[in-house]
């Protein structure tokens, strides 16, 4: 059986941040994840882990004025400095919250910069980070985001991203596989996974359309599960989904499983 991990940003909203973990672990899962842990002090976080017998398993780097719209700024010409400096404090973060891997936004194409230029600025940002976090252990991972929910996002494709992993030629880079982002992009789920498996590090869950949990939509998880779990697929699978309801309500799908 695959291991979910709960996203934090997107389940138990119900409650303030801090109490979403104690939540997470009542609910029976094991794992976690969140965008972004840096309103937060490191201490704070890592003792509401220790405290609910969690494992984080993932947060993003800095990526810009979240609130403003920003989505990344890993393609961003004239950010380069504010990209490494997001990278130091992101590595902190990780190694204070024994988390394995940081997924890299690649942001959305700025105004009056050329998609060429975008590109070789993604691509010496990620070689930078990649092995910037290779000297501390920690995996770093890219995510193709589809262009309805974020329009001119610069990375929307699997294909686009492992190119780009190929381009920056690091052992040390990653695909982070979100399902329904692949889904509105591209479908041929299976036949993605299985073809880019051994790139793929973490893989990500919503129903399509309304990026609700499982079992609410058109993909058919319950196959999709067995097809992860017979690839051979070790790591988890976070639960980024917006829950119909209340997060709680809507876990007949993950009981489903155990």
């Amino acid at each position: 059986m695959p291991i979910f991990a709960a996203n934090l940003t997107m389940l138990f909203t119900e409650l303030p941040f801090m109490e979403r973990f104690a939540a997470a672990a009542a609910a029976g899962f094991k794992h976690v994840e969140y965008l972004f842990p840096y309103p937060y002090a490191k201490e704070e976080l890592a003792a509401a882990l220790k405290a609910n017998g969690l494992q984080q398993v993932l947060h993003n780097l800095p990526a810009g004025n979240w609130d403003a719209g920003e989505r990344g700024i890993a393609c961003h010409p004239d950010r380069v400095a504010e990209f490494r400096e997001g990278a130091a404090q992101a590595i902190h973060y990780a190694k204070a919250l024994a988390c394995p891997q940081l997924n890299c936004l690649a942001g959305k194409l700025p105004a009056g910069v050329t998609p060429e230029a975008a590109h070789a600025t993604l691509v010496c940002n990620l070689a930078f980070a990649a092995a910037a976090l290779k000297e501390v252990g920690i995996r770093l991972l890219i995510e193709p985001i589809n262009s309805y929910d974020i329009p001119g996002f610069f990375l929307n494709r699997t294909e686009q991203a492992i190119a780009l992993m190929d381009e920056v030629a690091s052992d040390n880079l990653f695909l982070q596989y979100d399902i329904y982002h692949a889904q509105r992009m591209e479908g041929e789920l299976g036949g993605n996974l299985k073809k880019h498996f051994a790139r793929i590090a973490h893989i990500q869950l919503a129903d399509n359309p309304g990026r609700n949990e499982p079992g609410t939509g058109e993909i058919n998880y319950p196959w999709l599960f067995r097809h992860i779990d017979g690839l051979g697929y070790s790591g988890t699978i976070g639960c980024e989904y917006k829950p119909r309801t209340t997060t709680s309500e809507g876990l007949g799908w993950l009981k489903e499983q155990a």
